[in-house]
């Protein structure tokens, strides 16, 4: 039996399908990953110092820099989703997926189709602004249009603290009921897909784990190596841009 229709079959049979996204899944819609061959932090590792939230307090220039790129429109939620992000929602429709976690930000799932309450974006996303001292949040457009009629660093208008995109930068806890949602969800997986993810980011890595001592196959479709492979029912190296849809479409 081939690995396609060994994972088809798992999906099928399954009651509840837990997937955990990362940034491999997008890089068929142009936006870069971190860690890989061509990966943002790969090519310029001093970029992983500036996704720190202590460099972003502290920098007002790196502000201002962020700022002037996403008025610009250099920003990843400029992305269209792919045929991976597709065929996960076309998995939905198919079979029992219960939670969808994506550790990207670019809002991707749910343009693809995804239903909203089965999404946990447990790094946050591009979508809304916050405020770091009064925890306002807001649709990042409306703070983007405030950056193109002349303020480069805007503060918040409820308290006038200092205004990021809402994502967890590093240094940056994860929301609680997110990670709790997570976990829960992993722990009573009976089949766990990892997409396009590293697995070495914790508390994230550690979902597989959960699925695992559950008694839950794990599926890992990555183009890297990864610290679970060893424990995986089923590997698939291939572009998940065919790998995902070819699958789903034998479920």
């Amino acid at each position: 039996m081939s690995e396609v229709a060994t994972i088809a079959g798992l999906l099928r049979d399954s009651q509840r399908i837990v997937v955990l996204t990362g940034a491999g899944i997008s890089t068929g819609s142009g936006i870069p990953d971190f860690r890989g061959p061509q990966g943002i932090w790969t090519k310029d590792p001093g970029a992983e110092r500036r996704a720190t939230i202590q460099h972003y307090v502290a920098d007002a220039e790196h502000r201002k820099r962020t700022w002037r790129a996403r008025a610009e429109g250099g920003d990843v939620f400029r992305g269209e989703p792919n045929a991976g992000h597709y065929a996960l929602a076309e998995l939905e429709r198919r079979a029992a997926l219960e939670t969808l976690v994506t550790q990207n930000v670019d809002g991707l799932h749910h343009r693809a189709g995804n239903s909203p309450e089965k999404i946990v974006e447990i790094h946050g996303n591009l979508r809304d602004a916050k405020c770091l001292s009064c925890g306002w949040r807001g649709p990042m457009e409306e703070t983007v249009d405030r950056v193109r009629a002349g303020e480069e660093d805007p503060p918040c208008l409820v308290c006038g603290g200092m205004l990021k995109a809402a994502t967890i930068s590093f240094g940056e806890s994860l929301v609680p009921a997110d990670l709790h949602r997570a976990e829960t969800a992993a722990a009573d997986a009976d089949v766990f897909l990892a997409v396009g993810t590293s697995l070495v980011v914790y508390p994230v890595a550690a979902l597989p784990e959960l699925a695992l001592r559950n008694g839950a196959p794990l599926v890992i479709l990555t183009a890297e190596e990864t610290p679970y492979d060893r424990y995986a029912t089923a590997v698939v190296r291939e572009r998940l841009e065919a790998a995902l849809p070819e699958i789903v479409d034998a479920v």
